[in-house]
């Protein structure tokens, strides 16, 4: 019998784990795959290393105030091993079409940098931030009162109610309509993709929480997001835990209406385990699968009503030469061709260009990072577009998409050999391309991952197109001036 048995081991699960155990609870950890970390993991194709989903990180100071309290978490978590590398700064830059301009930290660089390059809109930039404040104070008490006893709760709701209320249906578009400029609209709302909404549809408060978390700077872990799991499970496991790979869960098991533990095929062999507690991180979707059907109706109906979020296809590309001569740093890039662009996802990738892509370079961000050159190239995309793979019903197929003339479409230049069959063991993802590199800098596309919620899921059929919005200058108008640097107006 376990105290707990947790379903998938991304970072919810090895975070979850990790503090169970911290706090004397046996846990055993299910994850289906062979490598642990979920986003966090990384996998290899010759001399490059991929990283997965970790792009930036927030609350990594090493002060003592507020912008060190994950880093704090993580100290206690994983025993003071984990190190965090900062960002350049600015740590975000967004183009539009020939428009550029970098987000920084703190907050008052920012703000002072837009009312540097958009005077006229002084006004409108100040009550930005002060919403922004607002906001982000309004989610905290909302996660304040998710954790409080009832009669405390109520008296949070009594005293903030309205206050969240407000944020939490108010969206980012219309705080962004109070704007006169295209472009300040869109560089205020460009970082949709950190949350996974559109800003027609993104509550200020989301907006508002996600993005200020970086206002005490931008981290990324030192070793690579791998470094998480490497410092988490062994917590686990000396606590008397378990971690078990290649374990899927079948079933959610219940008794006298009561969670009493999960089924799991491993091996080609179901096994059962008994729990007390069951926390499942596998997505909303595949948990309900795994519960019995006539297990709490209401809840499932109110879940299955939910609308699904945005999928997103991933570029993995390694570089021979020094990208950072090149021009390329530790800053995250969004490229938009319009500055409509930023409420909009991919919703025909068969057949249309990506409106914006997010651009990350990896391995300019850890300091300890061996091998060549990476990078990571994002496009949002509507989950409709790949309803077909699975009946409607993103986050269950897993197929690859794969293809050197796909690939060459996805990057300019790219040359991309034949797909070699088979996966490693040693490969948190399928094996697909083989480095084949003759001009330096030469980008050469790994594999083109498209995923909806927490799976890949692709077919053959989808292809991406080249030009991409930002790979070459835009020769559309985009509705901002033309400039560089962050203070700069033309």
């Amino acid at each position: 019998m376990w105290d707990v048995i947790i379903i998938g081991s991304g970072i919810s699960g090895l975070t979850a784990a990790a503090a169970l155990s911290r706090a004397g609870q046996k846990v055993l950890l299910l994850e289906q795959h062979w490598v642990a970390g979920g986003l966090t993991q990384t996998f290899k194709r010759g001399e490059w290393q991929f990283a997965t989903g970790v792009h930036y990180l927030s609350g990594m100071d090493e002060g003592n105030g507020p912008g060190g309290q994950f880093r704090r978490l993580l100290d206690w978590l994983g025993g003071d091993v984990l190190r965090f590398s900062p960002l350049a700064n600015p740590y975000d830059l967004v183009h539009i079409g020939e428009f550029a301009f970098g987000i920084a930290h703190p907050k008052a660089r920012f703000q002072t940098d837009l009312l540097a390059r958009f005077p006229d809109e002084r006004a409108e930039i100040d009550h930005w931030f002060e919403q922004a404040d607002a906001a982000v104070e309004a989610a905290s008490m909302l996660l304040v009162e998710r954790g409080l006893p009832g009669w405390l709760a109520a008296a949070v709701r009594f005293w903030k109610g309205k206050d969240i209320e407000h944020f939490a249906r108010a969206t980012v578009a219309e705080a962004l309509a109070a704007f006169r400029d295209p472009c300040l609209r869109a560089i205020l709302g460009a970082r949709g993709g950190d949350y996974g909404a559109a800003a027609a549809d993104a509550p200020l408060l989301e907006h508002a929480m996600v993005t200020g978390a970086y206002h005490a700077g931008a981290f990324y872990p030192v070793g690579g997001p791998a470094a998480l799991a490497k410092a988490l499970v062994p917590v686990l496991q000396e606590a008397g835990g378990k971690l078990l790979l290649r374990a899927d869960a079948q079933s959610i098991d219940l008794a006298d209406g009561r969670i009493a533990g999960v089924t799991y095929a491993r091996g080609g062999k179901l096994y059962s385990e008994q729990a007390r507690h069951v926390i499942s991180t596998m997505g909303l979707l595949n948990t309900l699968d795994r519960l019995p059907p006539d297990a709490a109706p209401a809840w499932r109906k109110a879940a299955l009503d939910l609308k699904p979020g945005p999928a997103y296809v991933a570029l993995y590309l390694g570089f021979e030469g020094d990208i950072a001569a090149a021009g390329a740093s530790s800053a995250n890039i969004w490229l938009y061709e319009t500055t409509d662009a930023i409420d909009r996802f991919w919703d025909h990738p068969d057949d249309a260009d990506a409106p914006g892509l997010f651009v990350s370079f990896p391995s300019l961000k850890d300091p300890a990072h061996v091998g060549g050159d990476t990078a990571e190239v994002l496009a949002l995309c509507s989950a409709d577009a790949f309803g077909a793979l699975d009946g409607g019903r993103s986050g269950r197929a897993q197929r690859r998409l794969c293809g050197g003339e796909r690939a060459n479409r996805a990057a300019p230049a790219c040359a991309i050999p034949p797909p070699l069959a088979g996966p490693r063991r040693d490969d948190p993802l399928p094996r697909s391309f083989h480095p084949a590199f003759t001009t330096p800098l030469r980008p050469h596309a790994t594999g083109v991952d498209v995923w909806t919620g927490s799976e890949r899921c692709a077919a053959r059929k989808w292809r991406t197109q080249n030009p991409h919005p930002g790979t070459r200058p835009a020769t559309r108008r985009t509705g901002c001036n033309r400039g560089g640097g962050a203070a700069k107006r033309n």
